[in-house]
């Protein structure tokens, strides 16, 4: 059994980095970052992404997409968290992915070309504070009109279609309905989060959503998980090639013995955590019954790893690391996104254990 990826995942994993070589370097993240004001999205990019097809992936070819599974998604999430780059991939693949699962023949039809496409933007309202991140946790009902608060909501702002979990099951609330969004002031710039008040708010329920929530969960830790595999694993690079380069004593940092173990103890538990989140992704398509304990097991063991391979670049680039300037604040951020949202490690482990029958 091949357990590898196909020539032409490979592929696809390099034309997207290639496109973000060019268009979204470590300067341009900084300059998005240090924009002025709210955070917004880098709107250029993700046209470029739009037209790259990153949208398409999971949709089906029916319905304007290129129908992939998602380990494709996956490994485009990991390549967006090697670059931090700014845009809404996130929400946006979330909210479409519901619609694929739960979606009436009318709903798909009405919403998945023009999702595909990028002519809307779309995202997903889940989370209710204080960790109420599962379905059973869920306070808001869609039975008569919307009304409560969703917190940590991506790109709410900029959306013109919200997917939010409610008791029934998910719902579709188009931009111009009763809510309003307030700009959460985060660490992490570069995937901006919103606080949903809903007024009374139309909300119409997708066909299958209730049935839909498990899997919709299950993917949303997977793509956390490869997001965070893509920016610990740059994080290595980044400090080898910095021990490589920087001088002190008259000779290169990456001859001195303490620093090497610290290296290589990054390296070595970053590695061989990919498989957890190819797994987990293989499993989301092919081995139902194992794919929620294998999203939650790779959801908190990647973004443990990605928070302390954080705190060892800062530690390895010395004083510069904890400057403004460098990039090592840009991934520490983006890696307590990635810890935080959908829970954190602790209460997904908690989450494996139940679903393993302990």
């Amino acid at each position: 059994m091949n357990f590898l990826l196909s020539e032409e995942q490979l592929a696809l994993v390099d034309s997207l980095a290639d496109l973000l070589r060019d268009n979204c370097d470590a300067q341009h993240v900084h300059k998005m970052f240090d924009t002025p004001g709210d955070a917004v999205i880098d709107a250029d990019l993700w046209a470029q992404l739009v037209a790259f097809g990153l949208p398409a992936i999971i949709v089906p070819e029916e319905h304007g997409g290129l129908g992939l599974q998602m380990i494709d998604l996956a490994i485009v999430a990991e390549t967006l968290g090697a670059y931090a780059a700014p845009v809404p991939f996130f929400g946006h693949v979330l909210a479409t992915l519901a619609i694929v699962l739960g979606g009436s023949d009318a709903q798909k039809t009405k919403w998945l070309p023009r999702l595909a496409a990028g002519d809307l933007l779309a995202t997903v309202a889940l989370g209710e504070g204080k960790s109420a991140w599962m379905p059973d946790e869920w306070t808001l009902s869609a039975a008569n009109a919307l009304s409560g608060v969703k917190t940590l909501v991506p790109n709410a702002a900029e959306a013109d279609l919200i997917v939010v979990g409610v008791k029934e099951g998910l719902g579709l609330v188009e931009k111009g309905a009763a809510y309003t969004v307030k700009r959460s002031d985060g660490a992490d710039r570069t995937r901006p989060l919103d606080t949903v008040t809903f007024e009374g708010a139309t909300a119409e329920l997708l066909e299958g959503g209730k049935d839909a929530l498990p899997k919709l969960i299950d993917a949303a830790a997977i793509l956390i998980a490869a997001d965070a595999f893509g920016g610990a694993e740059h994080c290595v690079d980044m400090s080898v090639d910095y021990a490589k380069m920087r001088e002190q004593y008259g000779t290169t940092i990456a001859h001195f013995q303490g620093l090497r173990y610290q290296l290589v103890k990054m390296a070595l538990a970053t590695e061989p955590s990919r498989g957890l989140y190819w797994y987990a992704a293989h499993a989301w398509d092919a081995i139902p019954e194992q794919a929620s304990h294998a999203a939650a097991q790779a959801k908190a063991h990647l973004t443990d790893t990605y928070l302390q391979v954080t705190r060892d670049t800062v530690e390895a680039h010395g004083g510069i690391g904890f400057t403004w300037e460098h990039d090592t604040h840009i991934y520490m951020k983006r890696a307590m996104w990635d810890w935080a949202w959908l829970g954190s490690p602790t209460r997904n482990r908690l989450r494996a254990a139940d679903l393993a029958g302990w």
